[in-house]
């Protein structure tokens, strides 16, 4: 376990959250449940048929103890929790239908967040990312003034020297491909809380374009600054400013040369914006190949609820790490 994820795991043992883990036949899942209650960071509940998962467990020498289980197998439970979910819904399903839709697990676990039954849903080992976020936009919905999910990613980038030292924040490198002005606000507002939550920072959230502050035209850089513009409508605490090329964004002798109004964000932005998935995932790479950065998450953000999207391979620590900064933002909730 790396010096970040230690980090990430002891400030979530302070907060210890219910985790709902839809994946219980995965070995792994376990693994990382397994770890949960070794860390103290929390409760798994799994969902699932109990007697199938502990048998899983057992298999591959995986301790339970201290695991809860939300039993989709048990039909006396699985009513009750219809008749819960209706009276909690004004009735808006019948029972059939919500007892229908409990058999998908990460569906599943959707209702169960939203319901309150747990803090937080991690999931998107065996499931696509897709699929994790379109149950998480049907079960859990949008936070307010998001109008898509994204991710936030943590760089970790030897040899720069930034407001937080080595680390840059970067979205969207996984999610919307191409945002329009209120996506993109949207996206930025989610990023500068997740890193406020998460790492304690000030958020300085620069958006980037081919162009710093009107030094070229085109409809795309028009995008970005409607998008500068909502973000300060909707959150004007936060320090938001752009367009800006790269280096404006995060050099200040280039800052002080190319940016000739006063900015808190030019030179000294500590998340950066990307126009559209495009130059995001690019981006990323690029640091990762060529500037050997270590890159956490991508944390999927902009939910009315906190949920994870696990990389489909990777390991049992890098999860118990997504899960920790999961955990931070449920008790930040």
């Amino acid at each position: 376990m790396n010096q970040f994820i230690e980090g990430m795991v002891e400030k979530a043992k302070k907060t210890p959250q219910r985790i709902c883990f839809p994946e219980a036949y995965s070995v792994d899942i376990l693994k990382t449940a397994a770890e949960v209650i070794r860390t103290g960071i929390g409760t798994p509940v799994l969902i699932g048929s109990k007697e199938n998962t502990e048998k899983l467990a057992a298999e591959n020498e995986v301790p339970t103890a201290g695991f809860e289980y939300f039993d989709t197998t048990d039909a006396e439970f699985i009513d009750a929790f219809a008749e819960d979910y209706i009276a909690k819904n004004e009735g808006k399903r019948k029972k059939p239908t919500v007892k229908r839709l409990t058999s998908d697990p990460v569906r599943c676990g959707m209702f169960l967040l939203n319901m309150g039954y747990v803090d937080c849903a991690a999931a998107g080992k065996e499931y696509a990312t897709g699929d994790v976020i379109m149950e998480a936009m049907q079960g859990v919905g949008l936070a307010e003034g998001v109008e898509s999910p994204s991710s936030l990613g943590i760089a970790d980038i030897p040899g720069f020297d930034g407001p937080q030292g080595q680390m840059l924040g970067l979205a969207d490198c996984a999610v919307t491909a191409q945002p329009d002005a209120g996506a993109l606000a949207g996206i930025a507002i989610s990023s500068a809380d997740t890193a406020r939550t998460l790492l304690g920072w000030e958020p300085r959230v620069a958006m980037l374009a081919f162009s710093t502050a009107g030094s070229a035209e085109h409809e795309t850089i028009d995008v970005v600054r409607k998008a500068v513009e909502k973000v300060r409508e909707l959150r004007p605490e936060i320090h938001c400013d752009g367009e800006f090329q790269l280096d404006s964004a995060i050099i200040p002798e280039v800052a002080a040369h190319k940016v000739k109004r006063e900015s808190e964000v030019a030179g000294k932005a500590n998340i950066l914006i990307f126009p559209n998935l495009h130059a995001g995932n690019i981006g990323v790479k690029l640091i990762q190949i060529f500037g050997h950065a270590n890159a956490y998450g991508p944390v999927l953000q902009g939910f009315a609820k906190p949920v994870c999207d696990f990389s489909r391979s990777a390991p049992v620590d890098e999860m118990l790490g997504n899960v920790a900064m999961l955990v931070i933002r449920a008790a930040a909730k």
